[in-house]
């Protein structure tokens, strides 16, 4: 990876809707360059994938939780099942496993506390293994990007 493809990594982290030809006039390269540098980054799996950005208040997401998990046992069994099941639940938008006091954190979207607390209930709960949660909820979002400085 050279110069020219971290300049053009970092325009696609700005804005990925820009055309081969935007790109081309602000890297100084032909159409074709580009296009073919953009191919080469997807194949070698540096861009995997393109997405769009959502604003989660607007669309009743804007309940952040960051839930902190600790399992009963920590067998290779009992990871597995525990992460095959909480990839299902649709609230959780990241889940990390961790060293320290817990095993995992899990960052949860929802509306609004009582939205949380039917999570919990409802969902979270009924996962086996599980030993404790410690939730901490967002007052305030400081810095929030997908960007790579590269």
């Amino acid at each position: 990876m050279d110069n020219i493809d971290r300049k053009l990594l970092t325009l696609l982290q700005k804005d990925t809707k820009q055309t081969t030809k935007e790109l081309s006039i602000k890297l100084n390269l032909s159409v074709t360059a580009v296009y073919e540098r953009i191919k080469k980054l997807e194949r070698e799996g540096i861009i995997s994938n393109y997405v769009a950005l959502l604003n989660r208040n607007k669309i009743n997401k804007g309940f952040v939780v960051f839930c902190h998990l600790k399992l009963i046992q920590h067998s290779r069994e009992l990871l597995t099942t525990f992460e095959k099941e909480v990839v299902q639940l649709d609230e959780v938008l990241e889940c990390f496993h961790v060293s320290g006091d817990y095993d995992y954190i899990l960052k949860v979207c929802v509306k609004d506390m009582e939205a949380y607390r039917e999570f919990m209930v409802t969902k979270l709960t009924n996962l086996q293994h599980i030993g404790s949660t410690h939730s901490t909820f967002m007052i305030g979002e400081v810095k929030n990007t997908t960007e790579y400085k590269l």
